[in-house]
């Protein structure tokens, strides 16, 4: 009788097997299976990430012909960044503030430093780029934030993931716009508010989206649709293709995913590689 060994002579060919060769296979052994509302609720990280970025430039655009004041847009960033404040410490009852040991005083003292480090350099941001075209800014910025949606950390564990540098993008490409606006003072409101919307707004959605999933769903679809409101003052078109966008990643997205984990088929069996589950770490001593 064949046995599946090495260390014996058999009167068999090396690629030799017997009829219970395909008895250990398996099929879609790590396969996970998706729920539809599961899908939808995860892709509410991607949208309100799109949604940052197109009021962002909403913004920017406002502010570049006019529209809104740099006093207007800093006072109305201040009464939300408080809001948001209160609401991270309240949705777990500041349990987070007190494992890191981060204090109140500390937190102001952070915002302080930062607000009056760029405020101070806000000159300086304005004249930056003056030597720069301003196609080459638009191109650069619109580079810049693709980059940052790109790299973003939108919970799934892979290579691409990089907080920091999709961080740095976003703020590479609000110093790009903000130095194409009037005066400093806009500078300096519009690299505070890309602050505010691409690294405090995230974290309050983690908190929201952890803690209180029904809270999260809602704002999603309010900040949804006061993007897609602020957008069709500008273009109706756009916000048309903009509304497809959003749909097309939160329904049918999702409805492919499910569709397709149905087609999956990946076989498991003895020609698999040997995995050493057990703790070698003893070896190493």
């Amino acid at each position: 009788r064949w046995q599946k060994v090495l260390y014996e002579r058999q009167p068999f060919p090396d690629n030799y097997v017997d009829q219970r060769f395909l008895e250990e296979l398996r099929k879609n052994v790590h396969a996970r299976q998706y729920r539809y509302q599961a899908v939808v609720f995860q892709s509410g990280a991607v949208v309100q990430q799109l949604c940052s970025v197109c009021v962002f430039v909403l913004t920017w655009w406002y502010m570049d012909a006019g529209v809104l004041s740099p006093q207007g847009l800093f006072g109305a960033a201040l009464v939300s960044s408080l809001l948001g404040y209160v609401l991270f410490d309240t949705v777990d009852g500041g349990a987070e503030r007190w494992a890191s040991g981060r204090t109140r005083w500390a937190d102001l003292k952070s915002t302080l430093v930062f607000t009056a480090f760029t405020y101070g350099f806000s000159p300086v941001l304005k004249t930056l780029t003056e030597s720069i075209s301003t196609d080459t800014i638009y191109a650069m910025s619109a580079l810049m934030l693709l980059g940052h949606l790109i790299f973003f950390d939108y919970g799934a564990n892979a290579a691409i993931v990089s907080s920091t540098l999709s961080l740095n993008m976003a703020i590479f490409a609000s110093v790009c716009l903000a130095s194409r606006l009037p005066r400093s003072l806009h500078a300096f409101v519009m690299v505070t508010f890309a602050m505010q919307i691409f690294a405090l707004w995230p974290m309050l959605q983690k908190k929201l989206k952890a803690c209180t999933p029904r809270c999260y769903v809602g704002v999603t679809v309010l900040f949804a649709l006061a993007a897609l409101a602020g957008l069709a003052t500008v273009s109706s078109v756009g916000a048309v293709l903009f509304a497809s966008l959003l749909l097309a990643i939160s329904c049918l997205c999702p409805y492919c995913l499910i569709r397709l984990q149905l087609l999956k088929d990946n076989i498991h069996g003895p020609w698999d590689e040997a995995e050493i589950k057990e703790d070698l770490s003893r070896f190493l001593m």
